[in-house]
């Protein structure tokens, strides 16, 4: 029968429970962790209170165990001693002289009951002039009725069944020296809580008449009890107390070593944000001050090689600026006529004409080197700024297009574009992006051997992407990080087709660093290669994800179809067929 709509209610509310508790649990488990993991202090001090636990245990236990030994041998050695000489006194007592003719007569008849009774109250000291004993006394003859006698409250059955054997073998075997004892915990009569016990087993045999006693004494150990569960506690309270004073010492220990440390980091994370005169104060003449004296010294010389580094650093940007305004002058003149020879090329004799032709190429060349030459300076230099407005991208990747379909179209190269329907709107610097796009599609048209070369767009709520595929000779292993170098070629030997200066893909990364981006690469040898460029949709955020996937799909969907076509082998079949899945 199919549970009721209650059950399943109930069910579910207590799987929501149930994963709550969990998720409380796994949450201040991990804060437990990270607490564990980034104090040192509370490292060392529950290092110290395990071990010191371990220790203490390990210590009271055996220190117990050897007192427990001592008292419990000591007693049971001291209630032997005294069962021995009340069987002395019985034997003694029960024993007729052989003068006295009452107790000559009593050699054959039984022993009268005043005679036992006066035994019994001079062992157990509950007569006139005796001292009443901690123990109780039990004297047994059952060949004879009437010859047993009981101290207290104890009764026969509060005799242990294998001492009582015992004795009863050796009385059989002639053993009158046999004396056993046993630990019981025994429950008389009259109380209402058994109590331990060590009851001691003899016998007294008469030579006169022949006849054999069995005494037993029990001795309580009340008093040994008490003792041992004081001595317990004593060791609980001593052992706990040297656990908490081991803990505080190692509080103070750590504390002691890890305050430097701590100020040591604090000043190291300050120096790291910028702030070069941080020192740290020097105590003492120990380990710890050695520590600070060598910080301060390190931090003296990274303030002065960051301060020298700076000044170089400002000496290299007033020579790039110094060189390129003077490059720039003779290189306008240059130019202008270059331009005029140019355009009066036709005039000139063929060798003149080819050599205004290549002076032109190579004029524009070195322009564009010098400009890209000036950006990476910049970027060295920490000036580069953004001029952000919002963009939808999808017209940034239309104009890049544009200025790159006259270059497409020498190489026999057609452009696919994938754009989405709805604006892409993105807060960046509308240069610096388009710039990149152009170094992408003049990189896949260079490399991508005529074939045609996909553009593909995307978005999502926090980035945008774009994707440039080409299906030229692709990139080797590790060749995905390096292109972005500078002045890198894949293949030294091949040419530079349209002209390019080798620092296009540098400043494109540094242009996507620059927003907060990402610029990657992706290739196979004879696939081609593939360019992503993912962008937050608002300035300032952290990427977390990009809305394109950096390998194609066409690829992705190749490897999972192998994946899936790759034959597994089964465990062999009863008659040794093997299966493949399928």
């Amino acid at each position: 029968m199919p549970p009721t709509k209650k059950k399943r209610t109930r069910r579910r509310t207590f799987r929501q429970i149930l994963g709550g508790v969990r998720r409380r649990v796994r949450r201040a488990a991990g804060r437990t962790r990270s607490v564990w993991r980034r104090s040192l202090q509370l490292q060392v001090v529950t290092s110290t209170l395990v071990i010191s636990v371990i220790v203490v245990v390990v210590l009271g236990t055996f220190l117990f165990g050897q007192i427990n030994k001592s008292v419990v041998d000591s007693s049971q050695r001291s209630a032997a001693s005294e069962a021995f000489a009340d069987r002395l006194q019985i034997a003694d007592a029960l024993t007729p002289e052989t003068d006295d003719p009452a107790k000559q007569a009593a050699g054959g008849e039984p022993l009268s009951g005043n005679l036992l009774d006066e035994v019994m109250d001079t062992i157990t000291g509950s007569g006139e002039n005796g001292s009443e004993k901690r123990y109780e006394v039990l004297i047994l003859n059952e060949t004879t009725p009437g010859q047993s006698r009981a101290s207290g409250s104890v009764l026969p059955a509060n005799v242990p069944l294998t001492l009582r054997m015992t004795l009863q073998r050796n009385i059989r075997e002639y053993k009158w020296e046999k004396v056993t004892g046993f630990t019981q915990v025994i429950k008389f009569h009259d109380q209402s809580q058994p109590r331990l016990t060590y009851v001691v087993g003899g016998i007294v045999h008469l030579t006169t008449n022949g006849r054999t006693y069995e005494v037993y004494h029990f001795f309580p150990f009340d008093e040994e009890e008490a003792l041992l569960s004081n001595v317990r506690l004593a060791i609980v309270v001593v052992g706990l107390g040297l656990v908490l004073l081991l803990a505080a010492i190692a509080y103070l220990v750590a504390r002691q070593v890890v305050t430097p440390v701590r100020l040591a980091r604090q000043a190291a994370e300050r120096l790291a944000s910028g702030r070069l005169d941080e020192r740290l104060k020097v105590r003492g003449e120990d380990d710890l001050a050695r520590l600070a004296n060598s910080f301060n010294e390190m931090a003296a010389n990274l303030a002065l090689k960051i301060h020298q580094l700076e000044e170089l650093s400002q000496v290299q940007r007033q020579f790039v600026s110094d060189v390129s305004h003077e490059l720039r002058t003779p290189l306008t003149t240059v130019r202008m006529a270059a331009d005029l020879l140019y355009d009066a090329r036709e005039d000139f004799e063929p060798m003149a004409a080819r050599s205004a032709e290549l002076m032109q190429a190579q004029l524009e060349r070195f322009e564009s080197m010098l400009a890209d030459l000036l950006e990476i300076s910049r970027y060295d230099a920490g000036a580069a700024t953004l001029d952000l407005e919002p963009v939808d991208i999808r017209d940034v990747v239309l104009r890049a297009i544009g200025d790159s379909e006259a270059l497409a179209e020498r190489h026999g190269t057609r452009f696919e574009l994938r754009l989405p329907n709805e604006p892409c709107v993105a807060e960046i610097d509308n240069r610096r992006v388009e710039r990149i796009l152009r170094n992408l599609l003049f990189n896949a048209i260079e490399h991508g051997e005529g074939r045609d070369i996909v553009v593909t767009v995307g978005a999502d709520r926090d980035a945008v992407a774009i994707a440039v595929r080409d299906h030229g000779i692709g990139l080797k292993a590790g060749e995905d990080t390096m292109v972005f170098d500078r002045f890198w070629r894949a293949d030294p030997s091949r040419a530079r087709t349209i002209g390019g200066t080798g620092l296009g893909l540098a400043i494109s990364r540094e242009d996507a660093t620059l927003h907060g981006g990402w610029l990657q690469a992706w290739g196979q040898p004879g696939e081609g290669s593939q360019f992503r460029l993912t962008l937050p949709r608002n300035a300032g955020v952290d990427l977390k994800g990009s809305p394109l996937s950096l390998v194609p799909p066409e690829i992705e969907m190749r490897r999972t179809w192998r994946t899936a076509m790759t034959p597994v082998l089964l465990p062999a079949s009863g008659d040794g067929a093997e299966h493949d899945e399928e």
